[in-house]
């Protein structure tokens, strides 16, 4: 692309974020993705102990990118959970889980649509049902990616003892269980660009989106996470509210980067019908 290109998909950018309302969907995103973290907590430390391994590996998992006061948060509510130990727990979590994200969903595809500008033909019914699948294959597939981390170290050494295989195997397994983990987050959130629009589109017309909002959610994650670890004091204003504060920060930058990965991929569709 020429300086002159770059810059029209910059502007093109900018007009979508503004007419799409970008920042607001963003704060609503992240209002249901509070609403979905502690029973999807509850759903998976109830499901860990049938996985064979625990929540405190769970918690390491996540705190290279939940900031720390953020994470304490987190580690408390499921300390609490863990120390409660009531029946019921993974139903219950399983399905407040789904309704609340299933919400967020909604609000992609609302914004997805606006983005595209096309109107939405499909039966209230259509939508809470597509929307509670791609909430389900969204939870099926952040297990998966979370279990590779914590168990690939031990598949690769199985890998490696039961088959025969060198120590070369093992080191190139190391790198590719971490690409592999971030490459399923990628399809989900591909896939969810392909399917929710009321818009036929082809699988590849939105992969662009999907790398983008991945990548930029890791560097976002992590950027933010080192930002309020190192110099942010959200604690000093809010009291004992600042790691509730930071979470919402945390899922209002996510979800404000899932919608720029959808809106990738229409400046890009829409470019490409303009040629």
């Amino acid at each position: 692309m020429s300086s002159g290109e770059i810059t029209q998909f910059a502007k093109s950018m900018l007009e979508r974020v503004k007419d799409v309302r970008a920042t607001e969907l963003a704060a609503q995103l992240a209002y249901y993705f509070l609403l979905s973290l502690f029973p999807f907590l509850i759903f998976v430390v109830t499901l860990l102990p049938m996985l064979g391994f625990t929540g405190e590996e769970f918690v390491e998992l996540l705190r290279p990118y939940v900031p720390d006061e953020a994470m304490q948060l987190v580690d408390d509510n499921l300390n609490a959970i863990f120390g409660s130990k009531k029946g019921g727990l993974l139903s219950f979590g399983i399905i407040a889980t789904i309704w609340s994200a299933s919400n967020a969903i909604n609000g992609i595809i609302r914004g997805l649509n606006h983005a595209y500008e096309v109107e939405e033909s499909r039966s209230f019914l259509v939508i809470r049902l597509l929307a509670i699948l791609l909430t389900l294959g969204m939870i099926i597939v952040i297990v998966v990616a979370l279990v590779l981390p914590v168990f690939g170290k031990m598949i690769g050494q199985f890998l490696t003892t039961y088959l025969g295989l060198t120590e070369g195997f093992l080191i190139a397994w190391e790198v590719t269980r971490w690409i592999l983990s971030y490459a399923i987050i990628s399809f989900v959130i591909t896939f969810i660009y392909y399917i929710a629009p009321n818009k036929r589109l082809e699988f590849k017309e939105v992969i662009i989106g999907g790398v983008f909002a991945t990548i930029g959610w890791l560097i976002s994650s992590l950027g933010f996470s080192y930002y309020v670890t190192n110099f942010g004091n959200y604690s000093a204003t809010y009291g004992s509210l600042g790691g509730v504060i930071i979470l919402m920060i945390w899922f209002y930058v996510s979800a404000f980067i899932i919608i720029l990965g959808g809106i990738v991929n229409v400046v890009i569709h829409r470019y490409r019908m303009n040629k």
